[in-house]
């Protein structure tokens, strides 16, 4: 049985045992879980996977787990992973940086493909302090020790030795380390091409010679608002190589906040009047503003889409991450599509609309709570499996829209805003597909708790998140509420952290007060080492609370 990624396949794994005996007695044993699947990196018709055409539809992520920081939780860990899977992902890759162990393990019972990258520097350093100060007298056994901890690992299916280094740009000089790499990697894996992540790297010059398949990051669909695409150059450069986006968009948006008026095609380069609220510090999240080297969904779509050959793409990135934050002086970063709390931005949807083809559904923007905005402009957008959409405001038609060729949302962009209903119905292939709506709230007066698990292992590692939503009085949520809140916990349980997806907060993960953002808030329960029920409680000032009971129970066998 062969193992391979979900849903064509499944990812079916053994295990070798290892042991040494002195004489007939055991002195030591070793498990190593394994899995057997052929691999073939196509130049013109892209991945295979046990002879099955897989698209890389990947993200890249960073290591760190939000508010709970960068030491390793599996199961905050493989919630960002299963979050990732719903919205069509099949492919990690770990930026910049060896992965954790973990990692690796749940992509291989998850099914998830992986670029295992090793290097974000090599000789040409990028900061004061980073690893050129190292690569010269550790590179090789650097690279040698990651090759052999993760090659047993089936889900790994390239090893990148390095992410935008400088030596792109150093002729045959930066060509010979990469070889070396290379060289390195091979004489440790013969079954894995090597990669890396070229941003400046052409097509003329000497470094991609040097790697097996080859990585664009940004320039394969033209950063920015440039047409100059690089994924034709470089197929044509080099006709026996596989070439993918290795880092692609860098859409930078803010859970729930809109600007206006919204930028058309595929977008632009975000500033003072296109896509920033500069006053706030965050981004719209109409997902069409993008720093000067990156782009929109749409646009990486559109290229994918023209070029057939390209194996498909890493998006930068799957979750927000602490630290880079662009364009602002923030706590996190704003290109997540997933915000650092692990809520959803309206950016999901556009993915799971094209990478989940067949999953029925359909996904309206902006939200509908406009009191400052009645009587003007409120352009709607809809993300669909679908290919044509009718949009309906109070019961009142707004006409049918249909995608065009490398159109990947459909647009009202004359919509005046009125409160009440939104809704939308769509189509596919002349049938009904799926519908969503969005209602005006009123007053923000009461709380709602959801936890991901009401039972938990009591172990003192795992965990429930849970989200808290601010409702009006029929329990629509109010998507512009920024309401304290306070939590309380009792039984064997505790608030490993609170968050609310918000880049520009800076309250303390660890706090039981946090504001909600956008109608959200997170927080994060732990079991601690006692089974029984865990009762947590949130309340805000002169609204109804909510409280929420989570399980722990004593791991079995």
């Amino acid at each position: 049985k062969l193992w391979g990624p979900y849903p064509a396949q499944k990812p079916n794994r053994y295990v070798a045992v290892t042991t040494v005996r002195q004489g007939s007695r055991v002195l030591d044993s070793y498990e190593t879980p394994f899995g057997i699947r052929t691999l073939r990196f196509d130049p013109n018709e892209g991945f295979f996977i046990n002879g099955q055409n897989l698209k890389l539809h990947g993200v890249c992520d960073h290591h760190d787990l939000g508010a709970l920081g960068s030491a390793v939780n599996r199961r905050a860990l493989q919630r960002q992973l299963q979050m990732l899977v719903e919205m069509g992902c099949n492919a990690i890759r770990t930026s910049h940086n060896p992965p954790a162990p973990e990692l690796l393990e749940l992509a291989d019972e998850m099914g998830l493909v992986v670029m295992d990258e090793a290097f974000d520097c090599w000789l040409s350093g990028k900061t004061a302090l980073d690893y050129h100060l190292l690569f010269a007298d550790w590179h090789q056994q650097d690279m040698r020790a990651q090759v052999r901890r993760d090659r047993n690992h089936p889900c790994v299916i390239m090893w990148s030795i390095g992410n935008e280094v400088g030596e792109q740009g150093q002729g045959e000089t930066g060509a010979a380390v990469a070889q070396n790499l290379t060289d390195i990697v091979h004489e440790e894996d013969p079954t894995r091409p090597t990669t890396s992540a070229e941003n400046s790297a052409r097509a003329n010059s000497p470094f991609p010679k040097a790697i097996d398949v080859l990585g664009l990051n940004y320039q394969g669909a033209g950063g920015g608002m440039s047409t100059n695409a690089q994924y034709p150059v470089f197929h044509g450069s080099f006709p026996a190589n596989f070439v993918y986006g290795s880092e692609t968009e860098s859409t930078i948006s803010s859970r729930g906040v809109y600007t206006f008026p919204v930028a058309t095609g595929f977008g632009a380069v975000a500033n003072g009047t296109h896509g920033e609220d500069a006053a706030n510090r965050q981004m719209s999240s109409y997902d069409l503003y993008f720093p000067g080297w990156a782009t929109s969904p749409d646009k990486e779509f559109a290229a994918q889409d023209r070029y057939p050959f390209v194996g498909g793409q890493f998006v930068w990135t799957g979750w927000d991450y602490l630290g880079e934050p662009t364009p602002f002086n923030s706590r996190s970063s704003y290109f997540g599509i997933i915000d650092l709390a692990g809520f959803k931005k309206d950016r999901f949807f556009i993915y799971q609309a094209h990478w989940r083809p067949d999953f029925p559904m359909a996904h309206i923007l902006p939200h509908w709570t406009w009191p400052d905005r009645v009587g003007q402009v409120t352009p709607v957008h809809v993300y669909t499996s679908g290919d044509e959409g009718e949009l309906f405001l109070n019961g009142q038609s707004l006409g049918r829209k249909t995608k065009g060729q490398y159109e990947y949302r459909l647009r009202w962009d004359d919509v005046v805003y009125q409160p009440g209903t939104l809704k939308v119905v769509t189509y596919k292939d002349g049938k009904q597909w799926a519908t969503d709506e969005v209602k005006t709230a009123g007053d923000p007066a009461l709380l709602a708790a959801n936890p991901d698990r009401t039972t938990i292992h009591a172990d003192g590692h795992d965990l429930s998140f849970v989200t808290v939503t601010v409702e009006d009085a029929q329990g629509v949520m109010a998507p512009r509420a920024d309401t304290p809140i306070h939590f309380d916990i009792q039984g064997p349980g505790e608030i490993a952290a609170t968050d609310n997806g918000d880049a520009t907060s800076f309250e303390s993960f660890q706090s039981h007060d946090h504001k909600a953002f956008n109608g959200l808030c997170l927080v994060i329960v732990r079991s601690t080492k006692g089974a029984g029920p865990i009762v947590l409680k949130a309340s805000a000032p002169g609204m109804q609370g909510a409280e929420v009971t989570i399980q722990a129970a004593a791991p079995s066998l």
